[in-house]
């Protein structure tokens, strides 16, 4: 900031105060641009917002600049914008007349002498990854020095780091809603674009037509039981029956009549014959929830279904065959069961044949975003409530937040807040007492560029490279692009075991050599 003039320095103070205001995040960024060129001299600003995965910037934000009706993008590379977005390194354009990679998609400048023009293009760095560029014109005449406009400019481009950051990470979700609205409509209730539900997404697809048993593996409120679902909804038993047992619900002195059934008489109580859920998943599926929880008598005969699809009821002498496929789901690590002598290994590798893992929620980065809209969305109808928006504060709550209780507790505060507010945006206040404390105390003492937003992606990315690298650290830091010293640091300020990748390494040798 030191090598900044008076006048520029009460610039990055007005776009400061700009940035602060509770308004949306384009406002707040079209008064950037003005202040820009109020202050700075900088006319027909630009802010374009690069796509991960594409490689694609597409213009978002603009001053002075007439969009209506117009998408425009470049693609890596692609003129100066594109040449900013691959390099990361700063372009200024002394004269626009005589520049062949000026573009100007826009048409702003078809009317004005381009030999007048100077024209300033910073990459917008967020965490050391480009996020978006920063682009705006100003007259020749008044530019003194390419390399200090281009460092004016980059200073504003680190104050909105963060707004365009968060703003690309919403419009990603817009997009990506509006091509799933294109094509056909899922057959079950699952939101989520992040790489983890993506290979979960795949798991089902390749599973579903088969009569495989599978293993849903995930922490409380992961949505398990929409997964069994989904399996279920694509498979060739559609038409046939889901039976949903909670295995934790039931009594262990009550849960083999559930699973088997009973004969009259069977037990003190057994007043008339009661068929059992197995028999009534006869053709479709059966998804035993919290499967750890069987006693050791069920443990016994579910194997026993497993490996002759028979069965007797309690109290009975007959044989009843069934052919429904199992789906079973736990929150425990059933390896420690079995350690502990809680659950019997050969029942667990019959269960196990096909696992799925569902991540956590605070894994699915931007998916985070995604759910609370459809929330929103839910409980506005619900409640006949005006909400339009979640306030930029709010999404970086959400972001920060460790939810475990997962998307369970996201739905939970998302219905909460929607009931409290009264007007068209849920703020900080709406959220329940947790996340406002935690989101204070977050404040105080995040420090140097590395938000609370951040932190949620740079998770996801350490827990994709560990898995690539199968719990190599040397490996994993590669991948990264960083130092296996600062991996660390990060791996064990974040809370992540890099062991239990390892575990999975052994696990897939076994199963390749028996």
């Amino acid at each position: 900031m030191s090598d900044h003039n008076y006048e520029e320095l009460a610039a990055l103070h007005s776009i400061a105060k700009a940035l602060a205001q509770p308004w949306d995040l384009r406002d707040q960024l079209e008064q950037v641009l003005n202040e820009m060129k109020v202050r700075l001299g900088m006319q027909r600003g630009m802010i374009s917002l690069l796509d991960r995965d594409s490689g694609k910037s597409w213009l978002e934000v603009a001053h002075g600049v007439d969009l209506e009706g117009m998408e425009i993008s470049y693609r890596m590379g692609e003129g100066i914008t594109g040449k900013v977005a691959e390099t990361g390194r700063p372009m200024a354009v002394p004269n626009l007349g005589k520049e062949a990679l000026f573009l100007d998609r826009t048409g702003a400048r078809r009317l004005l002498n381009r030999e007048e023009l100077s024209f300033l293009c910073v990459p917008i760095m967020y965490d050391t990854r480009v996020v978006g560029i920063l682009s705006a014109d100003k007259g020749a005449t008044n530019v003194t020095s390419l390399d200090a406009e281009l460092t004016i400019l980059s200073s504003v481009a680190e104050l909105i780091a963060k707004a365009v950051h968060v703003l690309a990470l919403e419009e990603e979700n817009r997009r990506l809603r509006r091509i799933v609205n294109q094509g056909r409509t899922p057959s079950v209730d699952i939101i989520g674009h992040s790489k983890g539900m993506q290979e979960v997404f795949g798991l089902i697809s390749h599973v579903a037509d088969s009569s495989t048993s599978v293993l849903i593996h995930g922490e409380t409120g992961t949505g398990k039981e929409l997964i069994a679902r989904a399996i279920h909804t694509n498979s060739p038993r559609a038409k046939g029956p889901l039976i949903q047992v909670n295995c934790a619900a039931i009594p262990d002195t009550l849960i083999e009549s559930e699973l088997f059934g009973h004969e009259k008489g069977a037990f003190t109580g057994a007043l008339r014959q009661r068929r059992g859920r197995f028999e009534e998943a006869h053709g479709g599926t059966i998804f035993l929830d919290e499967v750890s929880e069987l006693s050791a008598a069920a443990q016994a005969k579910l194997l026993r279904v497993l490996q002759e699809k028979q069965f007797q009821p309690l109290g009975s002498s007959r044989l009843i065959t069934t052919n429904a496929r199992v789906i079973a789901a736990t929150n425990r690590r059933l390896e420690d069961c079995i350690a502990e002598g809680r659950f019997r290994n050969d029942l667990y590798y019959r269960l196990s044949v096909f696992p799925v893992h569902l991540p956590p929620l605070r894994d699915r980065g931007s998916d985070i975003i995604l759910l609370s809209d459809h929330f929103v969305l839910k409980y506005l109808k619900e409640f006949g409530k005006p909400v339009k928006r979640i306030s930029t504060a709010v999404i970086e709550a959400f972001l920060s937040h460790p939810w475990p209780g997962n998307v369970r507790e996201l739905e939970n505060c998302i219905e909460r807040a929607v009931l409290l507010t009264e007007g068209e945006s849920i703020e900080m206040i709406h959220l329940p007492p947790s996340l406002q404390t935690k989101s204070r105390a977050g404040d105080k003492k995040e420090s140097g560029r590395l938000s609370t937003v951040i932190e949620a992606q740079q998770r996801s990315l350490i827990l994709d490279a560990l898995k690539e690298s199968r719990g190599n650290q040397s490996q994993s830091a590669r991948l990264l692009g960083t130092t296996k010293r600062i991996l660390q640091y990060k791996i064990q300020k974040l809370g992540i075991d890099p062991m239990k990748f390892r575990q999975r390494k052994r696990e897939s040798e076994e199963t390749a050599n028996p």
